[in-house]
């Protein structure tokens, strides 16, 4: 959201920028190039669906869904829920506006008795 560009160099790991891709689908303007992502504030995102692929990424996209204009769905949130207990109360008691709905094999298995 800033302007001008960024930089993050990756010191661990190339697969840590796996996420960059679901940035992207609320507007992000991101380039990776091995282990060097640059940023290139664009002042707004959008909402869209996204996918958590790890703990950080998220993170990273709960908090671009709150920066958002309009809807973010974040599936596969056990990663963040594994890393970051009641995240989201916590962040509904700043003001954030976030609800947990199950997924329809969730459904399933509730009714399952599973």
């Amino acid at each position: 959201l800033a302007d001008g560009t960024s930089m993050i160099k990756e010191g661990v790991s190339e697969q840590r920028f796996q996420y960059v891709e679901e940035l992207r689908r609320m507007g992000a303007d991101i380039q990776v190039d091995g282990k060097v992502a640059v940023i290139e504030g664009t002042g707004a995102l959008t909402g869209a669906p996204v996918k958590a692929c790890d703990l950080r990424a998220g993170a990273a996209l709960m908090i671009a869904g709150l920066a958002a204009s309009g809807v973010t769905t974040i599936e596969d949130i056990f990663h963040i829920e594994r890393g970051y207990s009641e995240m989201e109360k916590k962040l509904c008691a700043l003001g954030a506006a976030i609800t947990k709905e199950p997924v329809d094999s969730e459904i399933s298995a509730a009714q399952r008795g599973a």
